[in-house]
């Protein structure tokens, strides 16, 4: 199961670092791929929220 598109996946990027953005389909996340970054967004009923306030921090 996708959390989104993969279309969509391949264009969004994190809004922190504008690096590349991965699913975490466990955490209904999308997590940076940026190892100097690495926030994690959620996805709320299938959209993606691509806010930095609302994002987790790496532990």
């Amino acid at each position: 199961m996708s959390l989104v598109e993969a279309s969509l996946l391949e264009i969004l990027a994190c809004p922190a670092c504008h690096a590349p953005l991965r699913e975490d389909v466990e955490a209904n996340e999308l997590v940076c791929t940026s190892d100097s970054c690495g926030l994690a967004y959620p996805v709320r009923d299938e959209i993606p929220v691509l806010l930095i306030d609302e994002a987790r921090r790496p532990a």
